[in-house]
């Protein structure tokens, strides 16, 4: 494809000071002079701290902001998909047919959501350093600095009593505690239908234009009551324009823009391939349990969209790395920088030069050990919910017994709310699903290590399909309060338990503990190694480098601006007759049929056909912005991000701004849907600070 190829040769320095409007950026830095050079924009006193204030993170996965001062949250359809699935049942699809509650008591509690907002930063690098001793091994300094970042989370949490994380920036340059407010009593609002939300499906998905109502509202709750916010944002009336500069704030996931060739080509010829190969076969099963029947499909559609999503994501980041060209850049970008250090040996330290040669000798381990990692610490070989609540409660057991210092991240005292809100969710578990998922992920078990001893221990003689069916129908863990009691006794419970999946937990935790522990030594080695090169490049281009994502908040800016394409200009807004004639020319058929609501809306003349629908953007985002407010100068709200368009995919692994778009939905449309096709006239007045509950 000639936008792919055409992006990667602009893009990808391996980490040089951002160019354009390249940079998702801490809030606790930011580009405030590149702003005024390039846009003339200065962010008046507090505009910073009111939009970082008002941004909201979705634990599932996505962004969010407040949009009124009852703690109503804007985000994404398919952000808050994992809810409206949990919500539903045979009778009634949140999902596929959308939601409005009417009034407060009509909102429906999610029963498992965790949002966490950003109310502080501290830079703790000087003491998560200060663990390493001279003499340290890498593998030892990782272990020392993890041990330091527990206890700054404890002695946070139990100073300030909110959730407290410690951030690797600059994998392992610099690390920063993030301090956050926790809502988990999370309810919904209003949902549009899966038609209109995901409108063109699959062939659409990171394509444009589009004509997508991606969209979900949620309200915090407190003891109780709607939470009453201080900061949120407004809404801008007349939406975005052509040419404006327009302000992202959202917690992209994972870039891996300052990763070492090695790194690339260790994700270019074994770790993207495989996870493709994984993630294609489970589509495939997906796809075949759906056609079971409309109950089958409303059971899986939730989990088949994160598996096609993610595949297409995946595709795109690959054949960015297959790229000649723009591995070539990368390349050149760190010999540039090696010869520097070596050029200013006295400004870095003397480690600097072997940090790369290091790394590269980590990936030889990552792949010896991918297979494995996969198999048991990411339980690809058992997959099912009862599974994951088993090992749960195995570890918890296990990890509740040392100190706090030394157990696994998500097992430290700061992480324990969340982790129980997950673990004793009262959401459906279905038994049909989780038997075939079961069944399949132990067969495919036996084609990625058909030598694996374990594999017969698990079975027992049994086919796959027989030894699932044993385990679902023999298990108690779809009850929350079986959970419970487990989780109270201790290991002396899991000890006695006759529980199929607590069995299969106990016998396979080793070996994933053993791939974990090798995991956690490569992240160690490349920490150190990784740390060495930030300092490089910071003492060559000082704080002009921005980190890579983490899941974190971060502000990215840009211009809303169409693009050219094969010869052909491809304008910036899309609009709501568009949507009309896209599903015309496809013949009204799904995934291009849009829903009852809107072909009676506009039969009806009450919808305005010229609205905006949606606008791309050369705002840097990533996968974990959906969900994201986009705002003008004023922090007005313009758009929520929902998607990037195919040229975006190798933003990865480096930026450019030709081609690569982040696609908004207006918020023209969100008004206008809402006022002509929905009714919810409470909910705009809301919205638009005309009226509040």
């Amino acid at each position: 494809m000639r936008s792919i190829v055409a992006l990667l040769c602009l893009s990808g320095l391996l980490a040089s000071e951002a160019r354009a409007d390249e940079g998702m950026w801490l809030f606790s830095n930011l580009p405030l002079k590149r702003l005024k050079d390039s846009h003339g924009f200065e962010p008046p006193p507090g505009w910073a701290e009111h939009l970082r204030s008002a941004a909201v993170r979705f634990n599932n996965g996505g962004s969010g902001s407040f949009i009124s001062p009852d703690g109503l949250i804007m985000t994404n359809h398919h952000v808050g998909a994992d809810t409206l699935a949990k919500i539903s049942n045979s009778t009634k699809d949140y999902y596929k047919d959308g939601f409005l509650a009417r009034s407060h008591g009509d909102e429906v509690k999610a029963p498992d959501l965790e949002l966490n907002a950003l109310v502080g930063i501290r830079d703790v690098t000087t003491e998560v350093l200060g663990e390493v001793k001279a003499g340290m091994s890498d593998v030892d300094a990782g272990a020392a600095k993890r041990k330091a970042m527990a206890r700054l989370e404890k002695e946070a949490t139990d100073r300030n009593g909110l959730r407290n994380d410690v951030v690797t920036l600059y994998q392992g340059g610099r690390y920063h505690l993030y301090t956050y407010k926790t809502y988990t009593d999370v309810r919904l609002v209003f949902a549009p239908e899966f038609a209109i939300a995901f409108f063109g499906g699959d062939p659409d998905n990171f394509e444009y234009p589009r004509y997508d109502l991606d969209v979900c509202f949620f309200r915090a709750y407190e003891n109780g009551k709607p939470a009453r916010v201080q900061h949120w944002l407004k809404w801008s009336a007349a939406g975005a324009r052509d040419g404006e500069l327009v302000f992202v704030a959202g917690h992209p996931g994972r870039t891996d823009r300052l990763n070492t060739i090695a790194s690339l080509e260790f994700l270019r010829d074994l770790g993207l391939p495989f996870q493709l190969g994984y993630l294609k076969d489970r589509e495939a099963f997906l796809l075949e349990y759906a056609r079971k029947g409309a109950e089958e499909a409303r059971q899986a559609q939730e989990e088949l969209f994160g598996y096609q999503n993610s595949r297409k994501a995946r595709v795109g980041g690959l054949a960015g790395l297959q790229t000649r060209s723009f591995m070539e850049r990368k390349a050149a970008a760190e010999t540039e920088l090696r010869d520097w250090v070596k050029a200013n040996s006295s400004s870095v330290s003397a480690d600097t030069l072997m940090a790369w040669d290091r790394i590269a000798e980590a990936q030889k381990t990552a792949a010896k050990n991918l297979k494995a990692q996969a198999t048991y610490e990411r339980a690809h070989a058992f997959e099912s919910t009862y599974f994951r609540i088993a090992r749960i409660l195995v570890r918890l057991a296990d990890e509740s017994a040392k100190p706090n210092a030394e157990r696994l991240e998500e097992y430290r005292d700061s992480a324990r709310k969340s982790l129980e809100l997950r673990l004793f969710s009262p959401a459906p578990i279905y038994p049909g699903f989780e038997e075939a998922r079961l069944a399949h992920s132990l067969a495919d078990w036996k084609k990625v290590m058909p030598e694996d001893p374990l594999i017969e221990k698990v079975l027992a003689g049994r086919t796959p399909a027989e030894a699932a069916r044993a385990m679902v129908a023999a298990t108690r863990l779809a009850d929350p309060r079986e959970r419970r009691q487990i989780a109270a006794g201790g290991k002396k419970a899991i000890e006695e338990s006759r529980d199929p999946f607590i069995k299969l937990a106990l016998l396979t935790d080793p070996a994933a503990r053993a791939a974990r522990k090798i995991e956690d030594e490569i992240e160690g080695i490349e920490a150190a190694n990784y740390a060495l090169i930030a300092r490089a490049l910071f003492a060559r281009s000082g704080d002009s480098v921005y980190p890579d994502a983490t899941f974190t908040l971060r502000l990215a800016y840009g211009i809303v601006k169409g693009y050219a394409q094969n010869g052909k200009a491809i304008p910036p807004f899309t609009n709501i007759a568009g949507a009309f004639e896209h599903a015309s020319v496809h013949g009204d058929e799904p995934p291009y049929r849009l829903p009852e609501s809107w072909v009676k809306a506009k039969d009806h003349g009450g919808l305005k056909l010229a609205t905006p629908l949606n606008f791309v953007s050369t705002a840097d985002i990533i996968g974990g912005n959906s969900g994201s407010p986009v705002v003008n100068r004023a922090n007005e709200v313009v758009g929520l991000i929902f998607d990037g368009n195919i040229q975006s995919l190798v933003l990865d692994f480096g930026f450019d701004e030709e081609q690569a778009r982040a696609v908004s939905v207006d918020s023209r449309a969100l008004i206008e849907a809402l006022r002509s096709v929905y009714h919810a006239d409470t909910l705009v007045g809301e919205i638009l600070g005309e009226s509040s509950h």
